[in-house]
């Protein structure tokens, strides 16, 4: 791990007053021109003692605005050193977690996955028109049924058909027949360009996609292709969880990752993590936004540095060991669940690296899933399963309470 560590409290409290010590301060250098302050005291009280000892919260009041992109260079210099933090952050996603080369990737803390998707569906969208000359009618967004639904979003967003893969009802893996017919479809309907969304933990089953199946089937059929990963939930923990984890920028068909820290990492809402490869994301800079020194290339725009400060003191605090010990805890009360269901001949499906286990509709009453709090697949239609996600306040009481309840109801 080259970014990756684990720091005493001390020692995360040195770097990010440190880091505040180098942004602009609103009470001492004015900074008449900056549509920017720091949060209103007479709401937000600044002067607590206990914020000596509390960076994220200092950080939250200092309201730093880490608008941009500033992996590529230029920025608000008033924000100069939070913004560090930040661009650490990215490097340590992008490198220790997703084995990406030095200095190779670029990327910005978003408002979250949703974000994080379309972003990287506008880029594509853009790179394709401006080096292929393709019109819009000619590009595509590609994901499975199980996939997010930012991905139907980005696409009615930029005016992109979207073609949803089949997958396997069991397995849930894609299924690859009916994705070859797909594409045939696609290329009849004049798709010459193909967004590829792919999954690194479905939010309904934790399911991953075998990226070899949407290759082969893109390939076959002749279209161009940019695949972006969504690791919305499993960006934190599949690559912690398996070691051969495929779905890497070492992977040359990959461009670019969706992660959330605001899922396993516990950071606060509006912690997204945007990463690609050097060289795409300039094809949404926004020129108009002259003002800004650096432009501005994310769909968000003005942002809290605030959030980017919490993710980085999260992986910091827990360093890779301990960070491999929370997941490894949370999978192996994943696993004690699947054992109990398998006793009692339930069915449900898991992926073996994944704290999220989904069970057959059928199979579990809807008072037990309202006592539980267990999320359907569907509201509104039809349900056919139900999901449990082993969090970090999910421990084995509440799971023995569940199965043991499931238990009684089976007899």
């Amino acid at each position: 791990m080259k970014y990756w560590r684990k720091l005493t409290h001390k020692q995360i409290c040195d770097r990010v007053f440190g880091a505040l010590d180098k942004n602009v301060n609103f009470r001492t250098q004015g900074g008449i021109g900056v549509p920017a302050s720091y949060l209103d005291t007479n709401v937000f009280y600044d002067n607590a003692s206990f914020l000596k000892d509390a960076p994220f919260l200092k950080t939250l009041i200092e309201n730093p605005n880490h608008i941009g992109c500033h992996t590529l260079g230029d920025s608000e210099a008033f924000f100069a050193g939070t913004q560090e933090i930040e661009k650490e952050l990215i490097k340590l996603c992008a490198e220790d977690l997703l084995k990406g080369e030095p200095g190779a990737q670029d990327g910005y803390v978003a408002t979250g996955g949703t974000e994080a998707n379309i972003q990287a569906a506008w880029i594509y969208r853009n790179f394709f028109m401006k080096e292929y000359g393709a019109k819009i009618s000619e590009i595509g967004i590609l994901s499975s049924e199980d996939s997010h639904y930012s991905v139907p979003k980005g696409a009615n967003l930029l005016n992109i058909k979207w073609y949803q893969a089949e997958v396997d009802f069991a397995t849930r893996q894609l299924n690859k027949q009916a994705l070859q017919s797909l594409l045939e479809g696609a290329k009849a309907n004049g798709v010459k360009y193909m967004i590829v969304v792919a999954n690194m933990a479905t939010t309904m089953f934790g399911s991953v996609d075998n990226l070899d199946i949407y290759v082969e089937a893109l390939e076959a059929a002749g279209l161009s292709y940019k695949i972006h990963v969504d690791g919305a939930f499993g960006g934190f923990i599949y690559p912690v969880s398996n070691p051969n984890n495929p779905l890497s920028f070492q992977n040359k068909h990959i461009t670019s990752f969706t992660m959330d820290a605001h899922k396993m990492a516990q950071a606060p809402y509006g912690t997204g993590i945007f990463l690609i490869r050097k060289d795409y994301i300039h094809y949404v800079y926004t020129q108009e936004a002259q003002y800004v020194s650096g432009l501005d290339i994310t769909l968000c725009g003005s942002r809290s540095g605030a959030n980017a400060v919490s993710v980085w003191m999260i992986l910091m605090t827990y360093g890779p060991f301990g960070w491999l010990e929370k997941i490894n805890k949370l999978l192996y009360r994943t696993s004690w669940l699947c054992e109990k269901l398998d006793e009692l001949g339930i069915t449900y499906y898991r992926d073996p690296y994944m704290n999220i286990v989904t069970i057959l509709s059928e199979q579990v009453p809807d008072e037990i899933a309202h006592e539980f709090g267990l999320v359907p697949d569907s509201h509104s239609e039809q349900k056919q399963w139900y999901k449990v996600v082993i969090m970090d306040h999910v421990e084995l009481d509440a799971l023995d309470n569940f199965t043991q309840t499931m238990a009684r109801i089976n007899k």
